[in-house]
């Protein structure tokens, strides 16, 4: 790493942190406002509170990296333009190109952070708060094993061999128990689907325990209430942003197996793999603002600006990621087409800036 890379990063790096710093704080003061709610809800304590805040803060942190990312640089080669800092480095001989390379050294360890949070502190951290505030919430615990997902819900306990992408429960199997622990009925549904705030269940199979005689009861529909809810089961199951790529692609492969439709889990892992590259493109769009109106900008502007197409980033991508899911595009396609958008405007600004 060459002096003028050094230089760069420690001045990029600070911006890059204050700038996240601010933003996560603005995110978790939200996330706590919205978690105030639910205060004192079953057994969901201030302490509770703060700790799902927290929990949820690494979730953020991958969100918003290559915000931060594009924010802090334009701040930093601002103030370098601004005490005339980037016109010695052409003068001594740097071309833009070569500064050019040097910041996007730095953004490859940005990406490099991004995606070791996406794939190994986001998904641990947003399943711990999940499941420590519907614990607290509404008295379920939840755990998955090889069986599928297994829930306490009241007296009974259920087994949900699957959960498909919509929330459709196949194989579901009820096990309710009395007062005293003693199984009363045991339960299999083909199928459930949640509707008017209840389960509606298909083609079920009851089997009643009593004290002289058990008995078999078959049904085609019946309703189910029950704590469990679709939002639940996508949180701590089937919600394809809080998997780690390795999970989504074990996940493909087992749809795949099945003859089940993997678009949208494909989508999501393509999103894995292409998004941390966005902290590289965002080096390429921040870069031409230190050349463009270098005294006049100044630096609240050039941070509202970053800000601005931070947040046009980011609703591309989800807009292309949504349209491509309902539309069934090819995945790939849908998720990194917001990216090369950015990376040609980028390396346009470029080109015109080292034109002049």
């Amino acid at each position: 790493m060459n002096i003028l890379t050094r230089y760069l990063l420690k001045e990029i790096t600070v911006s890059v942190l204050l700038i996240l710093l601010a933003l996560i704080a603005m995110f978790s003061f939200f996330d706590l406002i919205q978690e105030l709610e639910d205060l004192g809800r079953g057994s969901y304590s201030l302490g509770k509170v703060l700790l799902f805040v927290i929990l949820s803060a690494p979730g953020h942190v991958y969100e918003i990296m290559p915000v931060a990312v594009l924010v802090g640089c334009m701040y930093s080669i601002g103030q370098l333009a601004r005490h005339s800092e980037l016109i010695i480095l052409r003068v001594s001989g740097i071309s833009l190109y070569g500064i050019t390379l040097s910041l996007l050294k730095i953004g490859l360890v940005f990406a490099l952070i991004t995606f070791l949070i996406g794939e190994l502190i986001t998904p641990l951290s947003e399943k711990m708060a999940q499941r420590m505030r519907i614990k607290a919430t509404d008295s379920v615990i939840v755990q998955d094993f090889q069986s599928g997902l297994w829930v306490k819900d009241g007296s009974s306990f259920v087994n949900v061999e699957e959960v498909l992408a919509d929330s459709t429960l196949l194989n579901v199997h009820i096990y309710e128990f009395d007062q005293e622990f003693k199984l009363k009925t045991s339960s299999h549904a083909k199928n459930g689907q949640f509707e008017d705030d209840q389960w509606n269940l298909k083609e079920i199979t009851q089997t009643h325990f009593e004290k002289d005689t058990n008995y078999v009861k078959q049904l085609k529909t019946a309703t189910w209430h029950s704590l469990i809810r679709p939002e639940l089961l996508n949180v701590l199951l089937v919600l394809p942003e809080k998997m780690s790529a390795w999970n989504l692609y074990s996940y493909i492969k087992h749809l795949s197996i099945n003859k089940q439709k993997t678009t949208r889990y494909k989508m999501a892992l393509w999103s894995k793999l292409i998004y941390p590259l966005a902290c590289l493109v965002m080096i390429l769009i921040a870069l031409p603002f230190g050349f463009i109106q270098q005294r006049s900008t100044g630096a609240s502007t050039k941070i509202f600006i970053g800000i601005m197409l931070g947040v046009l980033y980011q609703i591309l991508n989800r807009t292309f990621v949504h349209l491509g899911v309902l539309n069934d595009w090819a995945p790939l396609f849908s998720a990194i087409t917001p990216t090369l958008l950015f990376l040609m405007a980028g390396l346009t600004m470029l080109h015109r800036v080292d034109r002049r």
